[in-house]
């Protein structure tokens, strides 16, 4: 079985639907995945403004009904401004604090009402209210192999962009395929180049995509050096910006048989307790 770190999105899978799944059946499913001992890491939740994300208004709430004692697996909330990881450091469950830093302009400011140097700052920021509450920062590196606005992309841009993010001492870094059209040379040179130059920092891979090319982006990447990859059951979810409308989250049932996971039933399981929480 190849060693590699599982991250499970049910934040990303759910958060645009617009029927609001309950807070107890939320924390149901979330708990489900902590207890099936797939994953190092469950992205739950996000300390968002609530009108802008009404999904996650009851991240708070749900946390408070999960329970983690028994489990290897951690807890990672999203937040966007001071006072989200404010709100998130309250809680000595959340392990993780997740802040989405774009290197295109144009996606910071729609995302975070923020330019990059403001979420830069903002970053620098999250991270000391983070560590004082004893809680690690992963910065999400958003638009990480090009975007659909013209701005302006390139290797060395994000290589810029992290070389700062890794000067402020973040740890865990992952780059993000928003609208899933990395192609597998960029992701081979980025990750190698990353790796090579940050030996220090865990980096690792987010990837919206279709069914056709998921294999050939994790291929790429773990050959480059990562062991994080992010995942949705059922690839459900993604960013609402990627131009093919077949694009979703990488599917975790892929990353569990990328990854040699033999217990198939227990897969099947999960599967069908996520139809079921958003029926």
């Amino acid at each position: 079985m190849k060693a590699i770190d599982l991250i499970e999105c049910p934040r990303d899978a759910i958060q645009g639907l617009e029927k609001i799944i309950t807070t107890d059946r939320k924390a149901a499913y979330i708990q489900g995945l902590i207890d099936s001992g797939f994953f190092h890491t469950i992205d739950f939740g996000s300390f968002v403004s609530h009108r802008a994300i009404p999904q996650m208004a009851d991240t708070a709430q749900v946390v408070q009904q999960l329970n983690c004692e028994k489990s290897n697996t951690k807890l990672l909330a999203i937040v966007v401004n001071e006072q989200g990881a404010l709100a998130a450091s309250e809680y000595t469950k959340i392990h993780y604090q997740g802040f989405p830093f774009s290197v295109s302009e144009t996606f910071q400011l729609r995302n975070t009402k923020a330019d990059r140097n403001q979420a830069f700052e903002r970053l620098l920021r999250i991270k000391e209210i983070s560590e004082t509450a004893g809680q690690q920062l992963v910065t999400y590196i958003s638009m990480a192999f090009g975007n659909p606005y013209a701005d302006y992309w390139s290797a060395d841009l994000v290589l810029e962009w992290v070389d700062k993010i890794a000067g402020a001492r973040v740890k865990i870094i992952s780059l993000a395929d928003t609208t899933g059209i990395a192609k597998t040379s960029d992701i081979s040179i980025l990750f190698k180049a990353l790796i090579n130059q940050f030996p220090d920092i865990t980096f690792g891979a987010h990837f919206h995509t279709n069914s056709l090319d998921w294999e050939a982006k994790i291929n790429a990447a773990y050959d480059a050096g990562c062991r994080r990859f992010d995942g949705a059951i059922l690839g459900f979810g993604g960013c609402p910006m990627a131009e093919d409308e077949l694009v979703g989250n990488m599917s975790t049932e892929n990353l569990l048989v990328f990854k040699e996971e033999t217990d198939l039933v227990k897969i099947e399981k999960l599967k069908e307790s996520f139809r079921q929480l958003v029926l």
